[in-house]
């Protein structure tokens, strides 16, 4: 809900220390630089072992002479302790998953080549594969009675069989003819090209002596987009499989994501979600049968409304609301050992939080606030949760708390010798009146060794989505510390349509990008101009995807207000945009139709249309593989700065995406953008 407050209310908070995750370092040290960025492991999923002892994570380290990354799995206890690495080796061991009996650990490893499914015995003893198939496996989920797994892997949907598959893959990798010949939407997607296959689902056993094939034709398990963090669950007993899936014909216009049902072995797929058309995703069984919990919205073709958490009930068919009084948009899904709570993380004023609700529904709650939580789960015990915790200054690290909120304790220290040293702040939140009288929050980051009789210039960050927001998390691309380095202040704006400040927040965006959200960011920069250390003639702006945009609307939009802006992977023709994009819902939906049904919206929030009026120095930066905001975005963009004489560069990777990942990529990155600033606001 918005909360309106009054114009003259101007307030600026720090961070609480009650909540705040340690500070990374002593008070005082040297800037951080990029090889300390990239020298931070990164912990990624993890999952508790059956008996509640063990913890195993995902942990990603990088090789910036190798351009290149590598994930292990590694071991922590619940109660805390120090963490080893458990599953080690070249390339990408992921996705770890406990054997029902908590003997064995398997995983997904592409150690020989393709990736496949791997197990480890936990007392000691090699790794075995057990799958072996052409293609790559994508997911998997281990039954809870031990004698069946299931896997998505993407195929062949005219092949019969995996021979086929098998076939056919060797014959596209030895081809010289690379052409494809397309007769349906989507072709590609993010950053890959469809290539003819689609996923579907398996199941095998536990040795993978056998193979089924669950779902068959031009469908996806899990769906291309908008899935939960597991969209394939298991009943307790092992006797009914819960998938998700898309049953629409054209998915490049549909947010259709529906909960299928099946028994096993060898029963027929059931849509237990047909009467909705809005995306339902991230089946989770309660412990004792009774129910399959799930997110969902409630609006087709709307990829940012309000997830709710549904409970729908095996004996009776019918599904319960739990949370639709409850204004936050359900996250991670946990049940509590004995079937009575679900907890969840949501989205909570630029943090993320912890919630719970009763089965009854109606009661939701958050027990866990102030810091930024993700990827809740509870323990066996019933005491205790486990999730993934960090801020601006410091990455994130496993921790613990209790079922009840509380007793909060760090589980694993991954990054402390990279830590040593370094200066970081915490970031400060302010708030404003915006566009429309509402309450706006922003965000403020002093930079190392901070002296208050001094005036530094100011880096304004804009975030993407734009159904998104920047928060107090450690963003390993967009870093705030990285930002504020060289001796900036970093600063942002969560603007109307920002997510975790209510659903009618959110809204507030969509037919209206270059409105509320611009007024937002000029009101909040008008506030941060009044701080006494902000030097308000030295000013620059940055921004990827919707932020992108935004910087590309200030280009036609201000004058002398920045010295110089950055656009990453940014809309500039809206038009354009919809005839290269994939996810056709996204546009449909905030532009209310395609160009030719509504082209006002589209001519009124388009970019290029105010290209007579640049003036700023920008920098361009985009990536060939970006198939979500195509390059050619960019490339109109930087033409027509050239042609405008205004001062500009166009940064092009011809091996990114959307996201810049690899180490030395990343590095040119921020080296061209910290010399961009540099070269107008030192």
């Amino acid at each position: 809900m918005k909360r309106p407050i009054a114009a003259a209310v101007l307030v600026a908070c720090a961070v609480s220390a009650a909540f705040a995750a340690p500070t990374a370092g002593p008070a005082a040290g040297r800037p951080i630089v990029f090889d300390d960025l990239f020298a931070m492991k990164r912990i990624g999923g993890f999952e508790i072992s059956p008996d509640g002892k063990w913890i195993a994570f995902e942990l990603t380290s990088f090789d910036k002479a190798e351009n290149s990354s590598n994930m292990d799995i590694w071991l922590v206890p619940v109660r805390g302790g120090d963490a080893a690495p458990f599953v080690q080796g070249a390339g990408r061991d992921a996705s770890p998953q406990w054997s029902p009996d908590g003997k064995r650990l398997a995983f997904i490893s592409d150690r020989e080549g393709s990736s496949q499914i791997w197990a480890i015995p936990l007392d000691g003893g090699e790794a075995a594969r057990i799958t072996n198939v052409p293609s790559e496996i994508s997911t998997f989920r281990w039954s809870p009675d031990g004698r069946t797994i299931a896997f998505t892997s993407g195929v062949y949907p005219d092949c019969p069989d995996m021979d086929c598959n098998a076939k056919r893959i060797e014959e596209k990798g030895s081809s010289k003819v690379k052409a494809q010949l397309f007769d349906h939407l989507l072709y590609r997607h993010w950053n890959a090209w469809r290539d003819g296959k689609w996923e579907h689902l398996f199941l095998t056993d536990a040795d993978g002596s056998y193979l089924a094939e669950v779902t068959k034709g031009r469908t996806d398990v899990p769906p291309i987009a908008l899935g939960g963090d597991r969209d394939i669950d298991f009943s307790p007993d092992g006797g009914e499989l819960c998938f998700v899936m898309n049953p629409d014909e054209f998915v490049a216009t549909s947010t259709n994501n529906d909960l299928w049902v099946m028994s096993l072995p060898g029963g027929a797929p059931r849509n237990i979600t047909a009467s909705s058309r809005a995306n339902d995703n991230n089946p989770r069984y309660s412990p004792d049968g009774r129910y399959i919990a799930y997110r969902a919205m409630m609006r087709p073709g709307f990829e940012a409304d309000r997830v709710r958490l549904m409970l729908y009930d095996r004996k009776t068919g019918a599904a319960a609301n739990l949370t639709e009084n409850f204004d936050y948009s359900v996250d991670a899904v946990s049940w509590s050992p004995d079937s009575k709570r679900l907890y969840f993380t949501v989205e909570d004023r630029g943090r993320s939080s912890i919630g719970v609700v009763s089965t009854n529904g109606g009661d939701a709650r958050l027990i866990v606030r102030g810091g930024y939580d993700q990827a809740v789960q509870a323990a066996p015990d019933g005491k205790t949760l486990v999730f993934k915790r960090q801020s601006a200054a410091h990455p994130v690290d496993l921790w613990s708390a209790a079922a009840k909120g509380g007793s909060e304790k760090r589980l694993t220290g991954v990054n402390a010798s990279a830590l040593a040293g370094i200066e970081m702040n915490q970031i400060e939140e302010f708030v404003f009146v915006g566009a429309l009288g509402d309450e706006v929050q922003g965000f403020v980051l002093k930079p190392p060794g901070f002296d208050p009789s001094k005036k530094y210039p100011l880096v304004l960050l804009v975030h993407g989505g734009p159904q998104g927001a920047f928060g107090d998390d450690f963003h390993y691309r967009w870093n705030w510390q990285m930002f504020a380095s060289p001796g900036y202040v970093a600063a942002t704006v969560n603007f109307h349509g920002s997510t975790g400040f209510g659903q009618a927040f959110t809204d507030e965006i969509s037919g209206d990008w270059g409105g509320a959200p611009f007024e937002d960011v000029m009101k909040g920069l008008d506030y941060l101009k009044t701080l006494p250390y902000v030097d308000a003639t030295r000013m620059a702006a940055a921004g990827a995807s919707y932020g992108g945009y935004m910087i590309d609307w200030i280009l036609g939009h201000t004058d002398g207000v920045f010295r110089c802006l950055v656009s990453h992977s940014g809309t500039y023709n809206l038009e354009s945009m919809y005839g290269a994009t994939e996810e056709l819902w996204f546009p449909e939906w905030e532009f209310k139709g395609t160009p030719w049904d509504n082209p006002a919206l589209y001519e009124k929030w388009s970019p290029h249309r105010y290209a007579g009026s640049f003036k700023t120095p920008t920098l361009v930066i985009h990536g060939a593989n970006d198939f979500r905001v195509p390059v050619t975005e960019s490339m109109q963009l930087f033409t027509a700065l050239q042609r405008r004489g205004v001062p500009s560069k166009f940064l092009y990777f011809p091996d990114e995406t959307h996201f810049v990942a690899k180490p030395q990529n990343a590095e040119l990155w921020w080296k061209t953008v910290h010399e961009w600033i540099a070269e107008y606001l030192k």
